[in-house]
């Protein structure tokens, strides 16, 4: 895997991926950033929920779950000091689908977060990482 990024002006980048796909970073403005894009911490606690969102739902199609809609909300604390590393996340899933299973959800859950999720397990090194889940009937 590669990527590469690039500093545009001020304290904005552009993230290319390897897969050719591109984002705008941008710091907050009391260090310089002009707002214009997402925060790089802020992406890396969106790549976790993308990680695990992607493993639970490939997971309950497996097992045949009828997913209409998946959400995973995501809440993350840092440390006071340097170096600001995540220190607490938690995971809340909302499962739109029909007759779905509780136990098979929570199963898929556990799974991403014990066994599949490299993001999670590796932000799991320096932050508490906690999941629950709703489920809607649709």
């Amino acid at each position: 895997m590669k990527a590469r990024v690039k500093w545009l002006d001020h304290m904005s980048f552009v993230g290319e991926s390897g897969s050719g796909h591109s984002v705008v970073m941008d710091g907050a403005p009391d260090a310089g950033g002009r707002n214009l894009g997402i925060r790089p911490m802020e992406m890396l606690l969106i790549g976790m929920g993308g990680c695990t969102a992607f493993d639970v739902m490939l997971i309950l199609q497996k097992a045949r779950q009828q997913v209409t809609d998946c959400t995973a909300h995501l809440e993350a604390e840092r440390a006071d000091t340097d170096p600001k590393v995540f220190t607490r996340i938690h995971v809340h899933f909302v499962v739109e689908g029909k007759n779905l299973s509780a136990d098979r959800v929570k199963r898929a859950i556990d799974l991403s977060a014990e066994k599949y999720c490299s993001a999670s397990l590796m932000l799991g090194k320096t932050a508490d990482i906690t999941h629950d889940f709703e489920i809607v009937e649709v």
